[in-house]
């Protein structure tokens, strides 16, 4: 009898244990309804000069970030710092669309200049994003001769070792996995930046520190993402020429690429805060960054008014 009992108590547990494994995860609850703007900034700097802006404002912490609810420009708008690098970036992302309800992304930050004819202080709104550093190490052939491999079909050079190759993705969309570079931002949204003007952009900072040329908007062209902060001046001629990009830096093409996912629209501001090691001397960014983050915010605050389709 007590055989049997033990049996039963062993089978039960083990029925219980293989219920657990195999029952349906259940996502998490939204922790507000509204549909909102996701605001998302790299780092502190950038995003304080917007939370200042902010109205109405409701702090939520989930996993360690905190999103703040609230009224920006007379939207509604929830804003959180998305950690520098593409992991951060693709990880708080994702986890702004699942506990807030988004109906478009933007992105507020400093990069580095990749374009010869812009200059620190310039804002950029590229009209695509692509991750630029997801290569192959290729195998090296013969002294200084590496193999490309049949796997790159982009048709981009390499620098040297370094082949860069597409992404496989899935989306909302277009649920078959497929591969895929270029990111596009949203049409609508690119057409309201295009229309944006007379913005007083910022060409000195509160020390005095001021910029050698008046700062400028460009809307369109290209910008590139990866996971490294880039300080060399031969391989900034090298992604300007291979990927015409006018700017680099650690996240957008994350947020790009997970906005695409989700089917959610998306834009990035960025403002040169360096050249990426196209400049005569060390390099910029620590000199220019206040410059930089505020002319970013000054074009996403002006966005925002302009942006009539946001709830």
């Amino acid at each position: 009898m007590k055989s049997t009992s033990l049996f039963l108590r062993c089978l039960l547990a083990t029925v219980l244990l293989v219920l657990m494994a195999i029952r349906p995860s259940i996502a998490a609850p939204r922790l507000d309804e509204t549909p909102r703007i996701a605001v998302i900034s790299a780092f502190e700097p950038e995003l304080s000069l917007l939370l200042d802006k902010t109205r109405q404002t409701h702090q939520f912490s989930v996993n360690g970030t905190t999103f703040t609810t609230g009224v920006l420009q007379g939207k509604p708008v929830v804003l959180f710092l998305s950690g520098i690098s593409m992991t951060n970036a693709a990880m708080t992302t994702q986890l702004a669309l699942d506990r807030f309800n988004i109906s478009n992304i933007v992105f507020s930050g400093i990069a580095g200049g990749v374009n010869p004819d812009l200059h620190i202080g310039d804002v950029v709104v590229a009209a695509r994003w692509g991750q630029y550093l997801e290569v192959l190490m290729a195998r090296e052939v013969a002294p200084g001769v590496f193999d490309p491999s049949a796997s790159n079909k982009l048709g981009f050079p390499g620098f040297g070792m370094m082949q860069t190759r597409p992404v496989k993705v899935v989306s909302a969309n277009e649920p078959q996995v497929h591969k895929k570079f270029w990111f596009e931002v949203d049409p609508d949204m690119l057409a309201v930046a295009r229309g944006l003007s007379d913005i007083a952009l910022q060409s000195c900072d509160s020390g005095d520190q001021c910029l050698q040329r008046e700062p400028r908007l460009m809307v369109g062209g290209n910008g590139v993402s990866g996971a490294a902060f880039v300080d060399n001046a031969k391989y900034r001629e090298y992604v300007f020429k291979t990927f015409e990009a006018n700017v680099l830096d650690m996240e957008s093409a994350a947020c790009a690429m997970v906005a695409y996912t989700n089917a959610v629209p998306f834009i990035a501001f960025r403002s040169l805060s360096d050249l990426a090691g196209g400049g005569d001397g060390a390099n910029e960014m620590h000199t220019f960054m206040d410059i930089a983050a505020a002319n970013s915010a000054k074009v996403l605050l002006a966005f925002l008014d302009a942006w009539s389709a946001a709830p």
